[in-house]
């Protein structure tokens, strides 16, 4: 089997970042036992809520805003990504989470929110970047193929679902290939749940095996070198005399 290494779409790497200030204050109250040479630590706390409304508000406006963020991008380990194709759309995104953030701290007296973004450039030959999205492709592949074999059909389609969002970073053909793998374990699940409870479950080893060509298709080309097999060494011919 010829091995392959994707090569990323030139993209953005999102930075996200909230904070909620005011409205809320904490009381904090040590129970600090000694017994001897032991010693136990113990601490209670009190919250204090001033407006209950303004700060359910606040939660709505803060999620709502990283909501609209998270949308256009593609969830990873290594922050959010975006497609640089969708530059514009991200921008939007930002000016639109701001604008909301702003529309409540206008309308707020006790609690301010505060949403910060910073966005790089990720080159689509930066030989890094590209080992760093394969090696989380391979890890959400193998979640789906753990998932199928525990019968744990939550883990897979959660692990699916990361693949596919994370996909949009990928050339054409290794999102296919990431696509492939998706579907097949999304099928493998709902024959899963189809089976029900109480139904002896047959574990559809051809989609796990396919999985797993998909997943060994994304190896980096040091990863593939550490995995061949070994060469044999070869023996010294030795004479011996009859």
């Amino acid at each position: 089997m010829t091995m392959q290494t994707s090569t990323l779409r030139p993209g953005l790497l999102v930075s996200l970042k909230t904070s909620t200030r005011g409205n809320v204050s904490y009381e904090k109250l040590d129970l600090d036992l000694e017994t001897g040479t032991s010693e136990l630590k113990k601490w209670e706390t009190t919250r204090t809520i001033a407006d209950v409304e303004e700060f359910e508000r606040a939660k709505k406006a803060r999620s709502g805003a990283v909501s609209i963020i998270r949308k256009v991008c593609a969830w990873s380990a290594f922050g959010l990504l975006c497609p640089e194709s969708d530059k514009d759309d991200l921008e939007k995104a930002i000016t639109e989470a701001k604008q909301l953030i702003e529309d409540f701290n206008s309308t707020a007296e006790m609690t301010r929110v505060h949403v910060y973004v910073m966005v790089g450039r990720i080159a689509a030959d930066d030989v890094e970047a590209v080992k760093a999205i394969n090696s989380e492709v391979r890890d959400l592949m193998a979640d789906m193929e753990r998932g199928l074999k525990t019968l744990d059909v939550q883990a897979v389609r959660q692990a699916a679902q990361k693949a596919k969002s994370l996909g949009q970073m990928l050339t054409p053909d290794a999102e296919g290939r990431v696509m492939k793998a998706v579907d097949l374990a999304r099928k493998a699940a709902s024959d899963i749940v189809k089976a029900g409870d109480d139904a002896a479950v047959e574990i559809d080893a051809r989609a796990i095996r396919k999985i797993a060509e998909q997943r060994i298709s994304f190896l980096d080309m040091d990863d593939v070198e550490q995995v061949q097999k070994p060469k044999a060494r070869q023996s010294r011919r030795v004479d011996i005399d009859a």
